[in-house]
């Protein structure tokens, strides 16, 4: 319904709320914000049939509702201006200022940009998300409200829709509202989200949670009422509430500890909001008095609050109801901290205010570690899967030996407590003590520890590293640095292989001239010398081809490029040497390599059955040999019929282990009542070290024959 005044209802809602905080300059740009957005707007409709500018009102009022500031407001009503219409951020800085442009800029999609799938869209507009949060946190509160209210009236959208935006909830937006601390906003977020994308199972929990209120409900008020009447003797001033748990959180319980609904008895909280920190110490004395405490389920998030900011006291008390007693403590303050979060920072004038001082410093910690692992993360989608990693709650709290605290993800282990301390000190971790115990860098720390890290400037990231390694700026930083080594092994091979061929023409790198050099990389739009043997490593140019644009004017020699020097594998390539998997060659075995565009270069046996095929393209087959000493341990297949007896696995495991080898896999494709046929893939340094192997195994009694697979 359209008002006298030009504005119709919800506007003149959004405005009503405004002028209870705002001054009237601030409420006047907000409705000049509605003004440019309706007529930016107009002619758009939602699904629901209402003119679009509603929406983006809506998202307004809920901002307005947590109390956020006039650039918040004035920007979430414009938030889908840039995207969806004529309107520019450069039309909206004229109007409003560098401000408001930004904020609007910063919720817009990336629906322009050419995406090869939907994932790889909404992974790079997350991306850009973060990006813009950590210039500026509102972009996050808007996008939030604004998810809400698509939520809210998903109702119009089809099923498959539904459930889409409804999983995208559950694993980003609702998570991110939990890390900000913003608790109403997530709980409503997480079940719209269970209610869209299991309609059935929201319907179910939520019928049998109405049924058990009706049974329960006088046992609620009897809690309550013992509860404030202890309150007062303990002379505490507060007031107490009573919740019911929303359908999501227990159908989590459910999953998580695999329990059927009548298996789950905590559905009620409680609440006591005092009006000091010390008092919530008396109330916790007092409950505790009141009912028994259950071992182990009482924390203190007063003294040690979340990551995101949030402070209470957790208790769980047995009542005399056979009800477990879920009580909450905290103060005023605490208790508007716990709903809004970084967004109660915009209520107070004061920025300097204490409690919403440390969400938005949590907040922002939070932020710059993401904003580090994206600076390391070439591709959106493992930027999204790294974020996501981080972004659900469960969380430890482990000391420094200074006693400074590090938050970490639950599971997190020493290794990514050196690269919470700094990425450095993680990259050259040698040895982590934990409570003055030296433990494996895999070790999984818990609430409480302190943590020490001795670090060694000759120790390096390995690949191994990301097997235990939990968060995600651990593995960010692991895997850039073991990048980075893989581009300089690619490049030095890539050098190799185009130097042998220049070697056959009777040149070398040193001899090409710089001209020509420019000539070739400018053909093959490369910036540097090193981009080029990049693309000779892995197979996608041909160094003969490059060699012969490089010296022209030379001519093959036969015997240099039959004869000429091989290359050399040490095993120390890294990723810039493979090695196949159909013959599995070790130091001392006769090798070939050949180039696979997608690989690079594959080293295999004289021997193996493919090399045939590969001989019919001689442009793609180098020389290779062993270097004289080798690193690292190769892997070799061999085949074992045993006696099928009681322990032999064990028995030919224990053989293979005496000899100095690990075993890969294992596996047993046959058997019958007298044999078992055993495959095992074991380590070994060269052949001498293979054939002691292979010895060993035949003295063992319970092998019938042994060899290795060809």
């Amino acid at each position: 319904m359209q008002k006298a005044t030009g504005y119709p209802d919800p506007v003149l809602k959004l405005r009503d709320l405004l002028n209870t905080y705002l001054d009237p300059e601030s409420v006047a740009t907000v409705l000049k914000a509605y003004e440019i957005g309706e007529e930016a707007h107009k002619g758009q409709t939602r699904r629901t049939g209402e003119p679009y500018i509603l929406h983006p009102v809506a998202v307004a009022q809920i901002l307005a509702n947590m109390r956020m500031d006039h650039v918040s407001i004035a920007a979430a009503i414009l938030h889908d201006t840039i995207e969806d219409t004529a309107l520019s951020w450069e039309d909206i800085n004229r109007s409003f200022g560098v401000e408001i442009a930004d904020l609007v800029e910063g919720v817009t999609k990336l629906d322009k940009m050419k995406f090869r799938t939907r994932v790889e869209a909404d992974a790079e507009s997350f991306r850009k998300l973060m990006l813009a949060m950590s210039r500026d946190l509102r972009v996050i509160f808007i996008k939030l409200a604004d998810r809400l209210h698509n939520m809210r009236t998903l109702g119009s959208m089809s099923q498959q829709s539904r459930r889409r935006i409804a999983r995208e909830t559950l694993d980003i937006y609702a998570p991110i509202a939990d890390r900000l601390g913003m608790n109403s906003m997530k709980h409503e977020l997480e079940d719209m989200g269970f209610a869209n994308l299991y309609p059935w199972r929201h319907r179910t929990i939520t019928e049998h949670l109405d049924a058990m209120t009706g049974d329960r409900q006088e046992i609620v008020g009897n809690i309550l009422d013992a509860m404030r009447r202890k309150m007062n003797e303990a002379g505490v001033p507060c007031r107490i509430t009573g919740r019911e748990k929303s359908p999501y959180s227990i159908y989590k319980k459910m999953l998580v500890k695999d329990l059927s609904f009548s298996e789950v008895t905590d559905f009620f909280a409680f609440r006591i909001i005092t009006q000091a920190e010390s008092h919530c110490y008396v109330a916790l004395g007092a409950v505790h008095s009141l009912y028994q405490p259950k071992p182990g389920r009482f924390k203190d998030y007063i003294a040690l609050p979340k990551a995101n900011g949030y402070q209470s006291l957790h208790t769980i008390l047995n009542s005399p109801y056979g009800l477990p007693v879920e009580t909450q403590i905290r103060t005023e303050d605490m208790d508007i901290m716990a709903s809004k979060g970084a967004a109660a920072h915009w209520q107070y004038k004061n920025e300097e205010f204490s409690p919403s001082g440390s969400a938005q410093v949590r907040a922002r910690e939070w932020l710059m570690r993401l904003v580090d692992v994206q600076r390391h993360t070439g591709d959106s989608l493992e930027f999204l899967d790294n974020a996501k990693s981080d972004l659900f709650p469960d969380e430890i709290f482990v000391f420094t030996p200074k006693g400074k605290i590090i938050d970490l993800r639950q599971n997190a282990t020493a290794l990514d407590f050196a690269y919470a301390i700094h990425t450095d000190v993680g990259n050259h971790t040698a040895h982590a003590l934990v409570d003055n115990i030296e433990v494996p860098l895999s070790t999984r720390l818990a609430n409480g520890q302190t943590v020490k890290i001795e670090t060694d400037s000759e120790v390096q990231p390995k690949p191994e590293w990301l097997e235990f390694a939990a968060t995600a700026r651990a593995r960010t930083a692991i895997r850039h640095y073991l990048k980075s080594l893989r581009q300089e092994d690619t490049a030095a091979l890539g050098m190799r292989l185009l130097e042998k061929a220049l070697n056959a023409r009777g040149s070398s790198i040193e001899q090409v001239p710089e001209k020509t050099w420019e000539a070739i990389l400018k053909e093959n739009h490369f910036t540097r010398q090193e981009e080029l043997f990049n693309e000779l490593a892995f197979g996608a140019t041909l160094a003969n081809i490059v060699a012969a644009k490089l010296a022209p004017d030379t001519g093959l020699f036969p015997d240099q490029a039959r004869d000429g020097e091989a290359i050399t594998i040490a095993g120390s390539e890294g990723n810039a040497v493979s090695f196949g998997a159909c013959c599995l060659p070790v130091p001392g075995d006769k090798i070939m390599a050949y180039v696979s565009t997608d690989k690079g270069l594959v080293v295999h046996r004289v021997r193996c059955s493919n090399v045939r095929e590969f001989r019919k393209h001689p442009d793609r087959c180098v020389d290779v040999n062993w270097a004289p000493i080798t690193q690292g341990m190769f892997p070799v297949a061999v085949r074992i019929i045993a006696k099928n007896t009681p322990g032999v696995l064990a028995n030919i495991s224990m053989s293979i282990g005496e000899a100095g080898s690990n075993i890969e896999t294992v596996a047993q494709p046959d058997a019958n009542p007298e044999t078992a046929t055993l495959l095992f893939n074991i380590s070994v340094r060269d052949r001498d070290h293979m054939a002691r192997v292979l010895r060993r195994l035949r003295r063992n009694i319970n092998v019938i024959r042994v060899h290795r697979i060809r």
